[in-house]
């Protein structure tokens, strides 16, 4: 599978920033168990009311447990909230996301969401500076769906979206938020950049150790348990 295309310029410079800075902090204390606490703030499911804004954190510092509840619409979901109590989704109350904000001034915040088995599952970029990428695909789309809290934030309207874009022969398989539906047949490549006011949004899974062999094996993958809550996440964001 071939590589996702990486976003560039001030977006890609922005997270680079986060990374290093939370490389910075690391070897910290270590979690029962022997493992090492990461620098990025853990938000375990807790009973604390959701949306509720977190305390914010001077620049370049791990920011402190969003809130993080019980979704009594949903059992077996948890709400994470972003430290600005702005940017909420929901996730599998066994599955855990951290946050780090590499930055106050211009807002740059990045997430990470695991599974049980503490896999990294979905990357999310939230803040004031954005790039995209482009280059000519060929693509064909499984399934693109509205996120409904996120209608009427932005232009075109935000979709989670699945779907495949072949460059040559190789094939990069993608499940992401979308701005707008994305199309079947020769098409540029999807920015995946959602616009909510002054601050930016990205959402994708993590495919980097995740191999295709066709289009039958994804959407296989898709319609099972694991693709279908990493589906319900990305449906799931809403901003206010």
């Amino acid at each position: 599978m071939h590589p996702a295309r990486r976003l560039t310029g001030p977006l890609a410079m922005a997270t680079a920033a986060a990374f290093f800075l939370a490389g910075c902090t690391a070897g910290g204390p270590a979690e029962p168990g022997g493992g090492v606490m990461s620098p990025a703030a853990t938000v375990p499911p807790s009973t604390g009311a959701p949306g509720a804004p977190a305390p914010s954190t001077a620049p370049g510092q791990p920011a402190p447990p969003a809130p993080s509840s019980s979704d009594p619409a949903g059992a077996g979901l948890a709400t994470f909230t972003f430290p600005d109590g702005r940017l909420s989704f929901t996730r599998p109350a066994d599955w855990k996301a951290e946050v780090f904000e590499a930055s106050a001034s211009p807002y740059v915040g990045t997430a990470t969401i695991y599974d049980a088995s503490d896999k990294q599952l979905v990357s999310i970029y939230y803040g004031q500076i954005a790039d995209g990428v482009a280059g000519a695909v060929t693509r064909t789309v499984f399934e693109s769906v509205p996120v409904p809290g996120l209608q009427g934030r932005s232009t075109p309207e935000a979709h989670a979206s699945f779907y495949v874009d072949w460059d040559d022969d190789d094939a990069t398989y993608h499940l992401q938020l979308t701005a707008g539906a994305p199309a079947t047949g020769p098409r540029d490549a999807v920015k995946g950049i959602i616009l909510l006011g002054d601050r930016v949004l990205t959402a994708e899974v993590l495919f980097d150790d995740q191999q295709f062999p066709d289009d039958k094996a994804a959407r296989a993958w898709f319609a099972g348990s694991q693709g279908q809550a990493l589906r319900a996440i990305l449906a799931s964001f809403t901003y206010r």
